[in-house]
């Protein structure tokens, strides 16, 4: 895939194709789709995660109480201190297997939105063909689409993750043996139900809906740019076949970069919020919520946050966030678009 704004082709005589072969060619795309996407995502996520996990410390801390980091680096040393480079990569399962979702899904969904889009939008030509392209709106359009879709599936995944990686309240004198991965889902399960499993979906649901819509659009952006840049001083026929080529790999991981940044910084109070409700259960409460305040709601929760700390609280870790997001999301769409034009 040498733009994820491309699409198979289809400027081609009605009629001259076999629905059966349009349909297995479409269920190819669907599986390079989910398997490229899956190792891309996987990849980026083991780059990122101890990253991650320092950001979720820091969204996570209770707002009465004196803070438990000074900031990302010192994070970074007392989880380093207390378990080791284990401690960082803690409860990294879920989210891996969550990564691969995410990230194939995403594509998945993203190429099946331009599909519809081009399909309801543009008219036929006189030869029965159709538009192959969309505006760089209309893939923003997508790119929302795509992320609305992908933050159901990812909700649960995320609560785990985001269970596992806060450290365990001290509220207690005898230090309690940390739960794991199976442990946690049990937990919520048995407390509060299947639903619980998607507890901060309006959190998920706004963070990836704006901001796939903005890392798409991001990547659109950027290698719409290289694209014109590489064809300067080309000939007439130069510009079309740069159209088709994979752009060089670092053009390609500038895109992502640029994606990843405007993905994670726009949208960042939201996902703030998604990680308190999410670990509201083990920090600064026990897992089993007795004794716990009433459940605020995603609204209430930001409420409290912004009367506490203001907007401060509101992008707490998200230096940490955006920085760690360049090279990763960078990875993600390098190797995606590597695979797709390869295989």
């Amino acid at each position: 895939m040498t733009s994820t704004s491309s699409l198979p082709e289809t400027s081609v005589p009605a009629g001259s194709i076999e629905p059966a072969q349009i349909g297995q060619e479409q269920g190819i795309e669907a599986l390079k789709d989910i398997a490229y996407g899956s190792i891309a995502g996987a990849l980026g996520k083991v780059l990122e995660y101890p990253f991650d996990t320092v950001k979720v410390r820091l969204q996570s801390q209770p707002l009465h109480l004196p803070p438990l980091y000074t900031g990302a680096v010192d994070c970074f040393r007392q989880s380093l201190l207390a378990d080791g480079i284990y401690g960082l990569y803690r409860g990294i399962s879920a989210p891996l297997a969550g990564a691969a979702i995410e990230t194939s899904s995403l594509f998945f969904s993203y190429r099946v939105a331009q599909k519809l889009l081009l399909a309801v939008a543009n008219r036929p030509k006189e030869d029965g063909s159709r538009e192959e392209k969309l505006s760089l709106g209309g893939l923003v359009a997508c790119g929302a689409a795509s992320g609305a879709f992908t933050s159901l599936l990812l909700t649960p995944i995320e609560l785990v993750k985001c269970q596992m990686q806060v450290p365990l309240s001290s509220s207690t004198v005898v230090e309690r043996s940390r739960p794991g991965i199976f442990a946690v889902i049990s937990s919520i399960f048995r407390h509060r139900g299947l639903s619980g499993f998607w507890r901060g979906q309006l959190g998920t649901l706004i963070r990836e809906t704006g901001g796939c819509a903005a890392w798409f659009g991001s990547y659109e952006g950027v290698t719409e740019f290289f694209r014109r840049w590489n064809a300067r001083g080309s000939d007439s026929q130069r510009p079309a076949i740069i159209e088709t080529e994979a752009l060089p790999i670092w053009q390609q991981l500038c895109g992502g970069a640029a994606a990843g940044m405007s993905y994670n910084f726009l949208f960042f109070p939201a996902d703030t919020i998604k990680s308190r409700m999410q670990t509201e259960d083990v920090n600064p409460v026990d897992m089993t919520g007795k004794g716990s305040k009433k459940r605020e709601t995603f609204w209430e929760n930001g409420k409290s946050l912004w009367k506490q700390q203001g907007i401060k609280g509101m992008y707490r870790g998200c230096g940490i966030t955006v920085a760690r997001s360049a090279p990763s999301s960078g990875v993600i769409f390098a190797v995606y678009e590597t695979l797709k034009s390869r295989f």
